[in-house]
């Protein structure tokens, strides 16, 4: 019987199909790839080009992207310092839940706090899962792009709102962006020219094969 913030009087209950089980059957191993950097950076299109590409490899993944989540899971959040560690952190235990099943979950956010990533790095502790009761892996994607690149983008018209002064707490403007210190993974300029998606999520799935998230031994 445990106590885990407000609930009182829980039991945490064990199934007879477990992860590694999943895994077996999906021959691939359950991860979070957490995409983060400033809006307009490229995050959503690499998010997608990744799921694209893991398919095309026949391996299994599920996008939760930040704006998606705030139409349904998050929508009664803000974007006070308060509610981004709220959707940070719901988002990480969704990410853990997907992970736990044997996807590959590829998480799309701005995240821009370091505290709030660390909290959900530590929810997913890097182990060896044959030797941990699940699987559990997170690995950061840094979008590395210059405020002034993602500033010209634009996409969503976001960037000429904050300026205005239409938008406050936006992140690059009038909200810091922390980057991550220990990402697993830096995407950036080359030359001053931005990769295409399919170089980028050919890069991030590499890496994926190389420590062994795409097959099960």
């Amino acid at each position: 019987m445990s106590t885990v913030g407000n609930s009182t009087n829980i039991f945490w209950h064990e199934c007879a199909v477990g992860n590694i089980d999943r895994q077996k059957l999906l021959n691939q191993k359950g991860c979070v790839v957490w995409i983060t950097g400033l809006s307009g950076s490229g995050k959503s299109t690499l998010a997608c080009s990744l799921g694209r590409e893991l398919h095309s490899r026949g391996k299994l993944s599920y996008v939760l992207d930040g704006d998606n989540l705030r139409h349904g899971l998050n929508k009664n959040l803000g974007f006070s310092a308060e509610d981004r560690t709220e959707n940070i952190r719901r988002v990480g235990e969704v990410g853990k839940l997907f992970a736990d099943a044997g996807l590959i979950c590829i998480a799309s956010l701005i995240s821009p706090y370091r505290k709030d990533r660390d909290a959900c790095r530590a929810m997913l502790p890097v182990g060896n899962f044959i030797e941990a009761k699940i699987h559990d892996y997170l690995l950061y994607v840094f979008m590395n792009m210059p405020l002034e690149v993602c500033e010209e983008r634009d996409v969503k018209g976001l960037y000429k709102l904050a300026r205005a002064g239409k938008i406050k707490g936006f992140t690059g403007i009038d909200d810091p962006y922390e980057p991550p210190l220990n990402c697993e993974i830096e995407l950036t300029l080359a030359d001053g020219i931005c990769p295409s998606p399919i170089d980028m999520a050919g890069q991030v799935a590499s890496y994926l094969g190389e420590k062994g998230f795409l097959h099960y031994d």
